[in-house]
């Protein structure tokens, strides 16, 4: 086990590089991407996703293994998982291609990041007002699906620590009904080595497990929902504690 001032160093290490690092790709895409088509900006974005994760692994030690990558469809899906970090973000954003990112509003008014995302078209919705942004969902999703994105998910809301269950909300399942394509439930420990709200990032061997996709075709989406919170919470329940940090 690092000690704290080692954690400490290796966090700082981490985030010193990725804030600069961010600033300069952010920046180079700000000139470049109204230039690239829709597909080349969704490439840049990906190249800085893998980026972020290999710096990750250098700087703090942070591993993946992945089980089912055969399961991953070839077609857009409705990818839907537990929130416990930013770590899963950039790593659905690789497993899914191409994918039309969900985020708060205000995260556009970021400088350089932010700026840079608007590029993207992501789905930019006001969580301040609920219904609204419910409705926003379905209507951009929808409209994304059909030019052949991936959306993805996280039906908690918010992240959680690892010892947080919270219950999904029915907005994938509804979203994935009405977009005519499946559900691909994900199940991941991400919190144990990159815990929400937290400074310092732990080493170890995060664990992801893709589903098989749920077809919707004629399916309720409380059910739909029902189906994919229990097989995620079966999963995490099967993982191991703490997350294989070593």
């Amino acid at each position: 086990m690092n000690s704290l001032p080692v954690l400490f160093l290796r966090s700082l290490l981490f985030y010193t590089g990725y804030g600069s690092g961010t600033i300069l790709m952010s920046s180079l895409f700000l000139l470049v991407g109204p230039f690239l088509p829709e597909r080349g900006r969704y490439q840049y974005t990906a190249t800085w996703c893998r980026w972020v994760l290999a710096w990750l692994k250098i700087s703090c030690g942070v591993k993946c293994n992945i089980a089912g990558v055969d399961r991953l469809p070839g077609t857009p899906v409705v990818l839907v998982a537990n929130h416990q970090s930013s770590w899963e973000t950039l790593l659905f954003y690789l497993l899914v291609s191409p994918v039309a990112p969900i985020l708060k509003k205000e995260l556009l008014s970021i400088p350089f990041w932010g700026w840079a995302l608007r590029l993207s078209k992501p789905i930019a919705i006001d969580r301040s007002k609920p219904r609204e942004a419910g409705k926003s969902l379905l209507t951009q999703g929808v409209s994304r699906i059909r030019e052949g994105f991936s959306i993805i998910v996280f039906p908690e809301g918010t992240r959680s620590s690892v010892t947080v269950n919270r219950k999904f909300s029915r907005g994938a399942a509804k979203l994935a009904v009405e977009g005519g394509v499946p559900i691909l439930p994900v199940a991941h420990n991400a919190g144990h080595c990159w815990p929400p709200g937290r400074f310092l990032k732990y080493p170890g061997v995060i664990t992801v497990v893709i589903g098989d996709p749920l077809p919707t075709d004629n399916q309720e989406p409380d059910k739909l929902t029902g189906v994919a919170e229990a097989w995620i919470r079966q999963q995490m329940s099967g993982f191991a504690n703490p997350g294989n940090r070593v």
